[in-house]
C-alpha cells in the first residue's frame, strides 16, 4: 500500500508538470515500453507509419524513418502494460512470478517489423542470434510476442516465429490465411477471422434482400484474402458481384486510372451497394477519389480494419458518402483504461521518475533497432483521447492473458506459487497455448485448433454528429445475424432503406431464366400446370410427381384426385332414365307378349323365342349399370361379355324371324314348308345356341388374349386421375361385335327385298328398320367412341348399347305390342299366320277373278312394303 500511493503521488506531481509544460513537453513515455521479468514478451505496435518506404523503392537496406505517429498503436502498447502489471500485481496468474515486456515500433512496415522479430530471437542476454543444429534448448530473449496489428506483417513475422515454435498472439491480424496450422503452427490472435466476418456480411447482404453488389478490397495481404473470401461466399448465396477492384497501395497514376474507372461503373450502374474490404489507408485513398468524382451516395458495408479509422472518419466531405454498415469485435469494457493511460503521461512527465527508469534499464539497443518511439514523448492527452475506447485495445489487453494462462499452465502454478523452477522454452510454451482456456475482464476466452478465438460480433450504423459519426449498434451476429430494424437509419431521399437488385423480385410461382453473366439479372418465367417453384431462387419450375398436379403459377402441388364416370353425374342419370326407359318397354314387351303367347301375333313373332328375346334385351340393358363408379377387374372383364351375349341371343331370335320371312316369299311353296318346320322346330334353338356359343368363343379368345385392365391415368386431366378400363386392342375388341354384326346384315339381307303380300302383317319392314337402327347406332359409336375424351368414352358405350336397344325396341316389337292393345280384332291367324294365307290368299283371288269387288283394306301397320 505504500508503494501504490507513492505511485499516485508521483503520478499527480507528474501531472501538475506535465499541465505545466503544455503540449511541448518532453516525455519518457517511450522508455516505459520495456520492463524486466522473469519472463519476458515481446510487442509489435504500430506506434508509427512511414510514407514511400515499399520495397521496389529501395536501393539499399538502410534504416526506415517512421515520420507519422500512431495513437492507437500507442495505446494497444499501453494496454498490453497495464495486462501485465495487473498480473504481476495480483495472485491469481504466475502468483510470485513477474512478466516483463520489450515493446517495438514495426511502423507498420514489414522490413521495420523484422528488427525487433530479430532482437527478440536474441540469445538471451545478448544481441546476436545463435545458429544451431537443434534449437530445443536456445532460450531467445522473449517467452512469446505480442503483435503485430496488420496481416501483411503477421505474414512476415509468423513464418519467422513460427520455424522456432515462439508462440505468436496477433491482436489484430484476421486474414485467414494465418488459420493454416502447417505453416503458421506457432500463431493466435485474439480477434476472429475473416472468414467469420465475410459471414457475417454475406447474412447481412441477404437480410436486406440485397444481391447485386460492388466488392472492393485494398491491394494488400488483407484485402485482396477477404475480397477472395467474400466473393466465394457471396456467389455461394446467390449474390452477384457486379463491380469487382483493388484499391492499389501505394497509389500510382496508372493503377489508379482503373479505381476511377470503377467508381464510374458503379456510379452510372444499377448497384446501391459497395462492400469495402481495406485497410484504412486504402479506404481514404478510395473515398478520397469517391469524393472527388461525386459518387452518388451508396450503402458502404464495412471490414472492421477501416470502420473506426480516424483516417477515414475524418476525411473532408464524408458525410456524403451515403450509409456506411459494418461489423466489430466484441469485447469486455475496460472502464479503468482512461486513467491507466492519464496516469503514464502523468509519469511520464515527472523528470524523478524518468530518472529511475533510467537506473533501472540501462542499455535499450537504440543503436540496433533505433528509437523506439520518438513521437511518443511528445504526445498529450488531447491526442490519444480520440482511441481510449478502441474495439482492439481489449484484444491486446487479452492477448496477454492468454499468454499468461499458457504459462501458469506450463510451470503448474497453483495459489501458492508455481512449483516448476526451470527455465521455460517457447516450445513448451506453445504445447499449452493449443486449445487454452482463459478470462480476461470476465469474458471467457479460448483459442481453437486454429489459434482462433470465439467472439462475437456487433452490426454498427454511422450516425453522423459534427464533425465525426458517432457508432450505433444495429444488430448482433453470434453465429447468425440478429438486426435491429428500428435502430437503423438511411442517408437516402424518403430515408428508406435501398434497393440493389439487377432485376426485380419473381412473384410466386415464377422462377428466373438469367441473361447474361450474372444470376442475379433475369427475366421472370411463369411455371406452367404441372410444375411448381419449390424454392424462391430456384432457376428452373420442378415437376409434380405424377399423383399431383399443380395450376399455372403455383408454389406447390395438390394431389390428384380419382375420377371416374361417378353415378351422380348428370350424364349418368340421364342414361340411368334412359335405361329405366328401355327396361321398362322391354318386361312390358316380355310381359304382353307372355300374357298373349297364344296369340297368332306372338306365335308368328316365334312364340318362346319371342319372349326369349325380350328377355335378352333387357339384360342387354342391365349391362350398362357394369359402366358407372369406380372401375375394377371384375367389372372391366365382365363388361363386354354380359353385354354381347345377351345382344346375341336377341338378334338370332331376330334372325330365324327374317328367315322365315324370307323362306316364305322367295322359296317354292314346297321348299318353303319343310324349311319353316325346321325354323319352328327344335332345330331353331340350335341356331340360337350355336350363335352364343360363337360370340362366347369370341368373348373367351378376347378376355385371354387381351384383357382389359383398370388402369389409372395421371396426365389426361389436368387435375384429377382418370381410372377406366384400358382396351389393349381396338382390333379384338371390335372382333368382339362380328357375330352380332353378321347375325344384324344376314338379318337385313332377308328382309330388305322381301315384297309382303296384301292383307298380311308386313314383319320384314319391322326387321329392316331394326337392323338399320343397329347399323346406324354402331356405326355413329365408332367416330364418337373414338374422338370422345377418354373419361366419357363409358358414358358414349352406355348409349351407343341404350339406343340399340331402344331401336330394336321401338321398330319391331312395341308395332305388335301395339296391335295386341289397340288393334285385337287382327290377331287372326289370317293376318300373321302364313299357312292360312295362302288358302286365303287363293280364295281371295278367286273372289277377285269373278266379282272384282272382295278387297281388304290396307291398314298403316298392315300396308306392304
Amino acid at each position: 500500500m505504500p508503494g501504490l500511493a507513492l505511485l499516485g503521488l508521483t503520478a499527480l506531481l507528474g501531472l501538475t508538470a506535465l499541465l505545466d509544460h503544455g503540449e511541448g513537453a518532453t516525455l519518457c513515455l517511450s522508455q516505459q515500453l520495456r520492463m524486466q521479468g522473469d519472463y519476458v514478451l515481446g510487442g509489435l505496435f504500430p506506434l508509427g507509419s512511414a510514407e514511400g518506404t515499399g520495397l521496389g523503392d529501395r536501393l539499399q537496406p538502410n534504416a526506415t524513418v517512421c515520420t507519422r505517429f500512431s495513437s492507437l498503436g500507442l495505446l494497444w502498447a499501453l494496454a498490453v502494460k497495464m495486462a501485465v502489471e495487473e498480473i504481476n500485481n495480483g495472485s491469481a496468474l504466475l502468483p510470485g512470478l513477474h512478466l516483463g515486456y520489450d515493446l517495438f515500433d514495426t511502423c507498420s512496415e514489414p522490413t521495420v517489423a523484422m528488427k525487433p522479430s530479430l532482437m527478440f530471437m536474441a540469445k538471451a542476454g545478448s544481441c546476436n542470434i545463435a545458429a544451431y543444429c537443434n534449437y530445443t534448448q536456445y532460450q531467445p530473449r522473449v517467452l512469446a510476442v505480442i503483435g503485430p496489428h496488420s496481416s501483411e506483417l503477421a505474414l512476415v513475422t509468423g513464418k519467422f516465429f513460427s520455424f522456432f515454435l515462439v508462440p505468436q498472439v496477433s491482436y489484430g491480424a484476421s486474414t485467414d490465411r494465418l488459420s493454416n496450422r502447417e505453416i503458421f503452427p506457432s500463431f493466435f490472435r485474439t480477434v476472429p477471422s475473416d472468414q467469420v466476418q465475410v459471414a457475417a456480411m454475406v447474412e447481412l447482404l441477404q437480410e436486406l434482400g440485397w444481391n447485386w453488389v460492388a466488392a472492393v478490397g485494398s491491394d494488400d495481404e488483407y484485402g485482396r484474402q477477404g475480397l477472395s473470401l467474400f466473393s466465394g461466399l457471396a456467389n455461394a448465396r446467390g449474390i452477384c458481384i457486379a463491380h469487382e477492384g483493388l484499391v492499389p497501395l501505394p497509389p500510382g497514376s496508372l493503377r489508379l486510372g482503373a479505381l476511377r474507372g470503377l467508381l464510374r461503373q458503379v456510379n452510372q450502374s444499377s448497384v446501391q451497394v459497395v462492400v469495402l474490404f481495406s485497410s484504412a489507408h486504402a479506404a481514404r485513398t478510395l473515398f478520397s477519389y469517391s469524393i472527388r468524382c461525386k459518387l452518388s451516395p451508396k450503402v458502404w458495408v464495412a471490414s472492421e480494419a477501416w470502420l473506426t479509422s480516424d483516417l477515414v472518419v475524418t476525411l473532408p466531405g464524408m458525410p456524403g458518402v451515403g450509409t456506411v454498415l459494418g461489423f466489430l469485435q466484441q469485447g469486455a469494457p475496460m472502464p479503468e483504461f482512461p486513467s491507466y493511460v492519464r496516469t503514464r503521461l502523468a509519469l511520464a512527465a515527472d523528470p524523478a521518475f524518468c530518472a529511475s527508469l533510467d537506473a533501472e534499464q540501462p542499455g535499450l539497443e537504440e543503436h540496433v533497432v533505433g528509437p523506439r518511439c520518438p513521437q511518443c514523448d511528445h504526445v498529450t492527452l488531447e491526442n490519444l483521447s480520440a482511441g481510449l475506447l478502441h474495439h482492439q485495445t481489449f484484444a491486446a489487453y487479452a492477448a496477454v492473458y492468454g499468454v499468461a494462462q499458457a504459462l501458469h499452465n506450463t510451470l503448474r502454478c497453483n495459489a501458492s506459487g508455481c512449483p516448476r523452477r526451470e527455465p521455460v522454452r517457447p516450445w513448451q510454451l506453445l504445447e499449452n497455448m493449443y486449445n487454452v482456456s482463459f478470462r480476461a475482464r470476465g469474458l471467457a476466452l479460448q483459442f481453437d485448433a486454429s489459434g482462433n478465438v470465439n467472439v462475437d460480433y456487433d452490426l454498427k450504423l454511422w450516425v453522423w454528429q459534427d464533425p465525426t459519426p458517432k457508432l450505433r449498434t444495429v444488430g448482433t451476429f453470434k453465429g447468425r445475424l440478429e438486426l435491429w430494424r428500428s435502430q437503423m437509419c438511411w442517408h437516402t431521399p424518403g430515408k428508406q432503406q435501398p434497393v440493389s437488385q439487377c432485376s426485380r423480385q419473381c412473384k410466386e410461382g415464377q422462377v428466373r431464366r438469367v441473361k447474361g453473366f450474372h444470376s442475379c439479372c433475369y427475366d421472370c418465367v411463369d411455371c406452367k400446370a404441372g410444375s411448381y417453384q419449390r424454392n424462391p431462387d430456384d432457376l428452373l419450375c420442378t415437376q409434380c410427381d405424377q399423383d399431383q398436379w399443380s395450376p399455372d403459377r403455383s408454389t406447390r402441388c395438390f394431389p390428384r384426385k380419382p375420377m371416374f364416370l361417378a353415378w351422380g353425374e348428370p350424364a349418368v342419370l340421364l342414361l340411368l332414365a334412359l335405361l329405366a326407359l328401355a327396361l321398362g318397354l322391354a318386361l312390358a314387351a316380355l310381359g304382353l307378349f307372355l300374357w298373349h303367347s297364344d296369340s297368332p301375333l306372338v306365335q308368328a313373332s316365334g312364340g318362346p323365342r319371342a319372349c326369349f328375346g325380350l328377355a335378352c334385351l333387357g339384360l342387354v340393358c342391365l349391362s350398362v349399370l357394369l359402366f358407372p363408379g369406380q372401375p375394377g377387374p371384375a367389372s372391366c372383364l365382365a363388361q363386354q361379355p354380359l353385354f354381347h351375349l345377351p345382344l346375341t341371343g336377341c338378334l338370332s331370335t331376330l334372325f330365324l324371324q327374317a328367315a322365315e320371312i324370307f323362306v316364305g316369299s322367295e322359296l317354292p311353296p314346297s321348299w318353303a314348308e319343310k324349311m319353316r318346320g325346321h325354323l319352328r322346330g327344335p332345330w331353331a334353338w340350335l341356331v340360337v345356341l350355336l350363335a352364343m356359343l360363337a360370340e362366347a368363343a369370341l368373348c373367351a379368345w378376347y378376355l385371354v388374349a387381351f384383357p382389359p385392365e383398370v388402369v389409372t391415368d395421371w396426365r389426361v386431366l389436368p387435375t384429377e386421375a382418370l381410372v377406366h378400363c384400358h382396351v389393349h386392342s381396338w382390333i379384338s375388341f371390335g372382333l368382339v361385335h362380328a357375330t352380332n354384326a353378321m347375325l344384324a346384315f344376314l338379318c337385313f339381307l332377308g328382309t330388305f327385298l322381301v315384297q309382303s303380300r296384301p292383307g298380311r302383317y308386313n314383319g320384314a319392314r319391322g326387321l329392316t328398320f331394326a337392323m338399320l337402327a343397329y347399323f346406324i347406332t354402331w356405326i355413329s359409336f365408332v367416330p364418337l367412341f373414338a374422338n370422345v375424351h377418354v373419361a366419357y368414352q363409358p358414358a358414349v358405350q352406355m348409349g351407343a348399347i341404350l339406343l340399340c336397344a331402344l331401336g330394336i325396341l321401338a321398330t319391331f316389337h312395341l308395332p305388335k305390342c301395339y296391335l295386341l292393345l289397340q288393334r285385337p280384332e287382327l290377331n287372326t291367324p289370317e293376318f300373321f299366320l302364313e299357312d292360312n294365307a295362302r288358302a286365303q290368299g287363293s280364295s281371295w283371288g278367286q273372289g277377285r277373278g269373278e266379282s272384282g269387288q272382295k278387297q281388304v283394306t290396307p291398314d298403316p301397320v298392315t300396308s306392304p312394303q
